[in-house]
């Protein structure tokens, strides 16, 4: 635990002060900001190769045209990402693809607009939390995981930030038909999906219309698939997020409620130029594992003298740009937090929003900053 008036307590008072506690739910990446000797961020799950140079540009450029409103209907990017979503087959399912200010906004629409009752997270020890704040503050009546009763509301992150626990698609269709009550709706989030492979399509729910469709017409359960994409491509202060609904109707339904033009000029061009740059994409199938394994072997090899009992565990699958650590210790996991900031390498404590307080989670980044963590590290 930190203590007293030193640099770094003083450093995680003003992170605090960034969230109104009562009110918002924490989130991390916000470290960066108070620490003057920053190098990298560790604390996010962004993409390590950085931001799209040919798509920043394009937001750039963009600025130019910042006196006139964008676009209300979305396009051109919709279409550009629809044809991402569905390279094949994108005219006929545009209309059930709505962009969103990332994804919290649309998180936001969905469950609003829900049939009022039980809401259930995905089946995870812990999963990103703004689906279960969205419940809340909407006041639906919260089940826990382990519970065996269908709910009217469910909400799965799949793969899940930050245990890094994944089904593949023919596990997740049967979880929706085994956990989601008749008349109601699921949500699965597939942000951090597109990093499974360059044939990550044939193994998300945004594949499988007929499925959709079936749940749709035999038990009237909604099926709805967010992303945000400023995981993957690096460009979390512009809020860009997608939803794939049920039906051209449910996505009509959402824009009704949906405040105009929340998506703004830059991250529309942003997004109109960033899913072309499939050399980016396919750089990031290949060096994200490298780098994934890189981190693992390093920390496996800080803790090699541990007792067993001591030693770290590590989570999450091999494709994943972060890796979700149990420290087995409150004051070890704490510690590495202070450290890693005062090393100028913020990490994501697993202690406020997700309650684990044992556990980090370090974002996948290149080598040479790795080593300035686990350097840090040397000192727990």
């Amino acid at each position: 635990m930190l203590t007293g008036d030193s640099p770094q307590t003083k450093i995680v008072a003003k992170e605090e002060a960034v969230w109104d506690s009562k009110l918002q739910q924490f989130h991390g990446g916000q470290d960066w900001k108070f620490i003057d000797n920053f190098i990298e961020d560790f604390s996010v799950t962004t993409n390590p190769l950085g931001t799209p140079k040919q798509a920043l540009q394009a937001a750039r450029d963009s600025i130019e045209t910042c006196h006139h409103y964008p676009p209300a209907n979305q396009e051109p990017a919709k279409t550009s990402l629809a044809e991402f979503i569905w390279p094949v087959d994108y005219l006929e399912n545009r209309d059930r693809l709505l962009l969103g200010n990332g994804a919290s906004e649309l998180i936001d629409l969905v469950v609003r607009s829900a049939p009022k009752g039980t809401w259930k997270p995905g089946p995870w020890d812990v999963q990103y939390k703004e689906y279960e704040r969205s419940a809340v503050t909407n006041g639906r009546t919260i089940l826990t995981p382990n519970e065996q009763t269908p709910a009217t509301l469910s909400c799965i992150v799949n793969p899940c930030n930050p245990t890094g626990d994944y089904m593949d698609v023919e596990a997740m269709k049967k979880w929706i038909e085994e956990n989601v009550e008749d008349n109601g709706v699921v949500v699965v989030d597939e942000s951090m999906q597109p990093w499974h492979s360059e044939n990550f399509r044939e193994d998300s729910l945004t594949n499988q219309k007929a499925f959709v469709e079936s749940l749709y017409t035999t038990r009237n359960i909604s099926v709805y698939v967010i992303h945000s994409w400023t995981k993957l491509w690096s460009c979390t202060g512009l809020r860009t997020g997608s939803i794939v609904c049920p039906t051209a109707n449910h996505c009509n339904a959402l824009k009704k409620i949906q405040v105009p033009w929340s998506v703004n000029t830059m991250a529309l061009a942003f997004m109109n130029a960033v899913v072309r740059d499939t050399e980016y994409l396919e750089e990031t199938w290949k060096i994200t594992p490298v780098w994934r394994k890189y981190v693992v072997d390093q920390l496996t090899q800080l803790c090699a003298n541990k007792p067993t009992e001591k030693q770290w565990e590590y989570f999450g699958k091999d494709f994943l740009s972060w890796v979700w650590v149990d420290m087995k210790d409150s004051a070890t996991a704490d510690l590495a937090v202070q450290k890693a900031k005062e090393a100028g390498v913020p990490v994501r404590s697993g202690r406020p929003g997700y309650y684990r307080d044992t556990y980090v989670r370090v974002a996948v980044r290149e080598p040479k900053f790795v080593d300035i963590l686990i350097e840090a590290w040397k000192q727990l």
